[in-house]
């Protein structure tokens, strides 16, 4: 009988819940047209995407016709930035974001700087992850014509101010983008009151199907398609329309809308618990980011004169799934480029822990796993030479 695992990387993706699947499954073998054919098997499912894009469009207090479907949250990401640029060059080249952004923003600013030749400002943060209001006024240039800040960030769980990064936006007559990949599900969003022009988000983060995402693009924002090929989505994304991930898409939105709040508490609750206990237990440890501006289900910690790698691996064996960042970045050998910018040494960011809950985790599950952090960080600092010396030089 395999050993019981316990699952630790929501952020990374989540499982599609049983219902998304149940809403998906006809669309599958029975409701197979394609919604650009003009018979009735087709042509409904036409129909069924337009509701799709309501329950979306509601989630964000939006119309639906703003919501355009992708692939994912990566292609929403190119999308939006690769896009804007374009539409609005006439008006200037320069972009700004931030040193802690997901790889799908920062390795497409530096493909409009190298290939485009776009000027990108990173706007620094601080202690927290939580960008520098200040520094972000006084980047802005007459030729400014987007800023892309990220809603939560995926490896620390800091929650940035957007209302006032979109208002210091809207007030220079700069587009502004977010990357809310990881929020969308987990807090409210209102894109009119946070003065959001486009946002980015994935179904496999709340719940839903991979392969599926959503990029909101305000109406008045002149950007264009960035698939070509076809009329689909109102002529801006070309392709044959992925009907069952539309659906599934929409269906895991609906139950995380209706859960937010009871599933924000508990997670909340594991998540303090995980902290109050790590913090008190295993000494030589930090928190990585703020611990007031933060998503309820992530906690990221540091453990000095161990490595990270050695630290997953160990804690795979007990059955514990659980990474040190960005699935995104897994395999590289570099610390992590939101540790570095938040400020921590590289020897200290090699050593980092990334858990990130789900409701259907307990507070049993964490509690083993606090157990088992405390067994396996202690029997790696014993190997540690570095640790060694620094124990000598304490007595």
């Amino acid at each position: 009988m395999d050993k019981k695992i316990i699952y630790l990387d929501h952020a990374a993706t989540t499982a599609t819940r049983p219902e998304v699947v149940e809403a998906m499954r006809p669309y599958f073998t029975e409701y197979y047209g394609n919604p650009s054919s003009v018979y009735d098997l087709g042509a409904k499912n036409k129909q069924v995407i337009t509701r799709m894009r309501e329950t979306i469009g509601n989630a964000l207090g939006t119309a639906p016709e703003n919501i355009y479907f992708t692939a994912g949250g990566t292609e929403a990401d190119n999308w939006a930035l690769v896009a804007a640029a374009e539409a609005y060059r006439g008006k200037g080249d320069h972009i700004i974001t931030s040193k802690i952004e997901h790889h799908a923003i920062l390795h497409t600013c530096e493909y409009l700087q190298k290939e485009r030749g776009f000027d990108v400002t990173y706007v620094d943060v601080d202690e927290n992850g939580i960008i520098k209001l200040d520094e972000l006024k006084k980047a802005i240039r007459p030729t400014t014509i987007l800023i892309s800040v990220m809603f939560a960030n995926n490896e620390i769980g800091t929650i940035q101010p957007i209302k006032e990064i979109g208002q210091i936006a809207r007030e220079h007559g700069v587009l502004f983008h977010t990357d809310a990949v990881q929020a969308f599900g987990q807090l409210p969003i209102s894109v009119d009151d946070m003065n959001i022009d486009m946002l980015s988000a994935s179904g496999h983060k709340l719940n839903g199907p991979k392969g599926i995402g959503f990029l909101y693009i305000r109406k008045g924002v002149k950007i264009r398609s960035f698939i070509h090929g076809g009329a689909q989505e109102r002529k801006r994304r070309a392709g044959t329309e992925n009907v069952p991930g539309i659906v599934g898409m929409a269906k895991a939105v609906e139950i995380a809308v209706a859960t937010m709040e009871e599933r924000r508490a508990k997670e909340e609750a594991l998540r303090d618990h995980l902290i109050q206990r790590v913090l008190a237990e295993v000494p030589y440890t930090r928190l990585n980011g703020s611990a007031r501006h933060r998503l309820p289900n992530n906690v990221n910690f540091s453990f000095q004169f161990i490595e990270g790698e050695s630290l997953l691996i160990m804690l795979d064996m007990a059955g514990i799934c659980a990474s040190s960042g960005s699935a995104c970045t897994s395999g590289s050998l570099d610390p992590s480029h939101v540790l570095l910018a938040i400020g921590l040494p590289h020897e200290i960011a090699h050593g980092s822990l990334r858990l990130t809950l789900g409701e259907e985790n307990t507070m049993e599950e964490i509690d083993y796993v606090v157990d088992k952090i405390k067994e396996i960080v202690a029997r790696l600092r014993a190997m540690s030479p570095l640790y060694e010396d620094f124990m000598k030089n304490r007595k």
